[in-house]
């Protein structure tokens, strides 16, 4: 999934991802080429309209295109003036979809979709990649977490907002695509041809480990992964096993309810999960634990984390590290703890808005820096291209020691 969703259509959900609401209402009638005068008011509040609605008219009345391309119509250009509003908010998480982009993006959060399957987002205003899903033509083509994307088809994303990369990464089933890297510890750019496949997103693995250790790879928080998740922690309960490493490696995020509810089989009832920052003190929303009863007592538990894990992901492993459940190990989390929520501005467009930050049950920002492990271990393209993981094989060390 190239980008991310939404309480009561889709749920709440994180990267990018909610729902509810009331924005900003922009309306005005279009008039004849010649001669209309096209606003009702020039001053609103304390913002002068004028230059919008004069810049408006001389386009309106004496552009004509240097190429064969194809006028653009009315709409279009309200739609892209409302592109250009939200992007002046200089947050890579605002962004207005018009009708085309709303279809891309109910696509995506609906699990199923065509593309090459990886979460990206902005980093120093770079596009980034959050993570390849596990299996998908972007995981099998060598892509990782933190490769910046600085081509697509060899046009440059440098002023690219995710919306921007997400519609020139999709495409239908078996077409290609081509993009340009630059890679950590890598000295030249990176090019990466892809080809597209339907995307299903993955959920969850377990394993019994012949060492006694169970193991549960999560991969997202999907409106399924609550379900599977209880299912795995029974399972965990039968083994028998006393020691539990929850891989988040990889793992972009997805639906708060099912980051909390997760979270909830860990803490005692109304212990903080995470909290919701709307900018003002007195807004601060606590969101607590749910106090689920897990049939394993006295069990030793790792998190494994790293620059893919994000959003729901570090939600869980902030607040399982901060409330001492769990160790974490890998490398630092991507740091994706703002809050969006999706309006619908007319039957066809959407807003992705962000409404709020999240913050650590100790009140660490986690859009700041993202989660610290507690230990750090890295995991470079020499262990993966020698089939090791370092970050695996300390957290099995760790829950074997006394």
């Amino acid at each position: 999934m190239e980008n991310n969703s939404s309480p009561n259509c889709y749920s709440r959900l994180l990267p990018i991802f909610l729902i509810g609401g009331l924005i900003f209402f922009f309306g005005f009638s279009i008039g004849s080429r010649h001669g209309a005068n096209l606003y009702s008011s020039e001053v609103i509040g304390n913002v002068d309209f004028a230059p919008y609605w004069k810049t408006w008219n001389v386009l309106n009345d004496k552009f004509v295109s240097g190429s064969s391309t194809a006028a653009v119509s009315g709409q279009d250009r309200v739609w892209q003036s409302i592109v250009g509003l939200a992007k002046s908010y200089d947050d890579p998480y605002t962004v207005f979809f018009p009708p085309k982009e709303t279809k891309l993006f109910e696509a995506s959060i609906s699990g199923n979709f065509e593309g090459v399957g990886m979460e990206i987002g902005m980093r120093d205003d770079i596009v980034t990649v959050i993570s390849p899903l596990k299996g998908t033509p972007a995981d099998r083509a060598g892509m990782m977490p933190g490769d910046q994307i600085i081509r697509i088809d060899g046009e440059s994303t440098n002023q690219f907002t995710v919306s921007d990369a997400v519609q020139r990464i999709r495409g239908e089933r078996g077409t290609s695509v081509i993009l340009t890297i630059l890679r950590e510890d890598v000295d030249e750019p990176l090019e990466i041809s892809i080809v597209r496949d339907v995307i299903t997103m993955p959920s969850i693995d377990t394993e019994l480990r012949d060492d006694g250790i169970f193991l549960i790879q999560l991969y997202n928080f999907t409106g399924q992964s609550q379900k599977q998740f209880k299912k795995a922690l029974k399972e965990f309960a039968d083994s028998g096993a006393d020691k539990l490493i929850l891989d988040l490696r990889g793992n972009p995020g997805g639906f708060l309810d099912a980051a909390v509810d997760m979270t909830s089989w860990f803490l005692p009832k109304g212990k903080v999960i995470v909290s919701e920052d709307f900018g003002d003190p007195e807004t601060i929303h606590h969101l607590r634990s749910k106090g689920h009863e897990l049939p394993v007592e006295d069990f030793k538990m790792v998190i494994l984390i790293d620059g893919g894990s994000a959003s729901a992901s570090e939600i869980l492993a902030g607040a399982l590290s901060e409330h001492g459940v769990a160790t974490l190990i890998g490398e630092q989390s991507f740091g994706k703890g703002s809050v969006q929520q999706v309006v619908n501005i007319t039957s066809d467009t959407s807003l992705k808005v962000t409404i709020a930050r999240w913050l650590t049950p100790n009140g660490v920002s986690i859009s700041h820096d993202g989660i610290t492990p507690d230990i750090e271990v890295s995991f470079d393209m020499e262990d993966l291209e020698a089939g090791e993981d370092p970050q695996l094989d300390r957290a099995i060390e760790f829950v074997n020691e006394k």
